[in-house]
C-alpha cells in the first residue's frame, strides 16, 4: 500500500485507528475454546468499519506452535480477502544480519504479503535495508517505545545530551524515505512525541500506548499529527479484550467506534 493510498483511506474513514490483534486465550470467552482464528475474525468483522489497519503481534501466535502460526497466516489471508483496503502490520520486531533479514523480508512481504513489518534497528543499516527493497511495503523502525524497560537504552544520552532514540531517528531515516519507512513512537511519552516529530516531520509514526497503557488520543494528535495526519494509533487490549464474555465482538465494535469518532474530530 502506498502512502497516498493509506492517507486517502484515512480521509475516507475519518480514522487513523489500528486494531492490534493480540489474542490472549485467558481473556477470550470460554465458548471459543481458545480458537484464535475465530476470535480474530469476529474482532476484524466488528471493527473494520472504523479501523484503517490491523496489527497482529507474532508472539501471540508463535506461543502456540505450528497451529498458532497457522492462525496468524489465516488471519492475514482473511483480512486480505474480506477487507482489502486495510493496512496490515506484522508486529514481529525482526532485524538481523543481512542474509537473515533478506529471508525475513521474503517471508513477510512475499509469502505472507503484509504491508508493513516492525524492525529493530540495533544491528544497523545492513539489518534493515533488505526490507526496504519492496515496492509498496513499509518498514516500521523501533525508536521510542512505551514500555518501562525503554529507559534502559533509549534514553541514554551522549556527551552532548542527545538521547539514543534521537540518534536512531536521525540515522535510520537516511536508509529509507517517508514513503517506505515509519517509526514507532510510544504515546505514553507525551511531549517527547513533539521531539520525534521535529526530527522526522514527514514520516508516519506508529503510536502504541493509547488506552490500556495510559496515553490519550488528544495528546498524541497535538504533538505528533502533521499535514497528512502522519500517525497510526494502535489499540489492542483496550478494544479486543474490553469484554471477556460472548458479547466481546460487539463491545470491541463500540470501543473502536468511540475511538474513530474522536479521531474524526481531531482530523
Amino acid at each position: 500500500m502506498t502512502r497516498k493510498e493509506l492517507y486517502e483511506n484515512m480521509l475516507r474513514k475519518r480514522s487513523f485507528l489500528c486494531v492490534g490483534l493480540d489474542p490472549d486465550p485467558s481473556k477470550m470467552p470460554a465458548s471459543l475454546g481458545g480458537d484464535l482464528l475465530a476470535f480474530n475474525r469476529a474482532i476484524i468483522d466488528a471493527t473494520a468499519d472504523f479501523a484503517i489497519a490491523f496489527k497482529p503481534n507474532l508472539a501471540f501466535y508463535e506461543a502456540f506452535g505450528p497451529e498458532g502460526y497457522k492462525a496468524f497466516e489465516q488471519t492475514v489471508r482473511y483480512i486480505r480477502e474480506r477487507y482489502p483496503d486495510q493496512f496490515i502490520i506484522a508486529d514481529a520486531k525482526r532485524g538481523d544480519i543481512g542474509n537473515t533479514s533478506k529471508a525475513y523480508a521474503r517471508s513477510f512481504f512475499e509469502a505472507l504479503d503484509v504491508d508493513a513489518l516492525t524492525v529493530a534497528p540495533y544491528m544497523g543499516e545492513d539489518s534493515v535495508s533488505p526490507f526496504l527493497g519492496y515496492e509498496g511495503k513499509w518498514v516500521i523502525v523501533l525508536a521510542l517505545t512505551s514500555n518501562k524497560g525503554s529507559l534502559d537504552f533509549q534514553m541514554i544520552r551522549d556527551s552532548e545530551g542527545t538521547p539514543l532514540y534521537e540518534h536512531v531517528l536521525r540515522t535510520a531515516q537516511r536508509w529509507g524515505t517517508a514513503d517506505n519507512m515509519m517509526f514507532v513512537a510510544g504515546a505514553t511519552r507525551g511531549e517527547m512525541l513533539r521531539d520525534v516529530r521535529r526530527i522526522v516531520p514527514n514520516h508516519f509514526l506508529l503510536v502504541p500506548g493509547v488506552g490500556a497503557q495510559g496515553g490519550t488520543l488528544a495528546e498524541v494528535a497535538h504533538y505528533a499529527m502533521n499535514a497528512q495526519c502522519g500517525i497510526i494509533v494502535n489499540s489492542s487490549r483496550g478494544i479486543i479484550h474490553a469484554s471477556q464474555g460472548d458479547d466481546f465482538a460487539q463491545v470491541a465494535r463500540e470501543k473502536a467506534a468511540a475511538m474513530q469518532a474522536e479521531m474524526s474530530q481531531l482530523l
